[in-house]
């Protein structure tokens, strides 16, 4: 979504369609996310460590708060961590309980979870460009009724390239074939700890890939 990529691609193929990837969209809804759980973790360890100094302050041994699973606070939000980047209908039963408690004590995770659900079910469900800017209005919609200045943030970023993300929708592109010969080539040139000679560099992977 950088500008500058926006104006290398349409310089270097001036007749194409732009398509902002779905993957980079919903990573910065996912990132979000992660954002609010880490925030959660460091005041769950700083409310744990000021408990731990006034009971040694008092002579007394502290203990620690321990949720059915198992898990210490710290623990359930720093294990929450994969359940997250995953659909419900993915989870194992170890996480179908920690994500019941963990949304049971930080409700604001849960509605974050959901609005990340909800941009994904977008990209998932949807084949048509009217339906899907209709969809993403409503998304927003949500997302300002969230209160989370940072999704704001992420709706925003959606509106001001709505364009190129609703090209999407045209044929479902994606840049995952760019993405593997991108891997490829670099790949290639860790062979050869680097490359002095560009223009041969550039033959040999013509010669071995296209």
């Amino acid at each position: 979504m950088a500008n500058s990529m926006k104006t290398i691609a349409k310089k270097c193929f001036p007749k194409a369609i732009l398509v902002t990837d779905r993957f980079h969209v919903q990573k910065l809804a996912i990132e979000t996310l992660q954002d609010i759980r880490i925030k959660h973790r460091w005041e769950a360890i700083d409310v744990e460590n000021e408990l731990i100094k006034q009971a040694k302050l008092k002579n007394k041994d502290y203990t620690l708060q321990v949720f059915s699973n198992g898990d210490t606070r710290k623990q359930l939000l720093a294990r929450s961590r994969y359940l997250l980047y995953k659909a419900p209908c993915n989870w194992p039963q170890s996480q179908c309980q920690r994500s019941e408690i963990l949304f049971n004590e930080y409700p604001d995770i849960k509605t974050a979870f959901d609005l990340v659900q909800e941009l994904r079910n977008i990209f998932n469900t949807t084949k048509s460009i009217k339906i899907a800017y209709t969809k993403l209005a409503h998304w927003y919609n949500n997302v300002e009724k969230s209160g989370f200045k940072a999704f704001n943030t992420i709706a925003n970023t959606i509106t001001i390239n709505y364009r190129s993300i609703l090209n999407y929708f045209i044929n479902r592109s994606t840049n995952a074939a760019a993405e593997s010969f991108n891997a490829k080539i670099k790949a290639f040139r860790a062979q050869f700890r680097g490359v002095k000679n560009v223009e041969f560099f550039l033959y040999r992977l013509t010669t071995i890939f296209a």
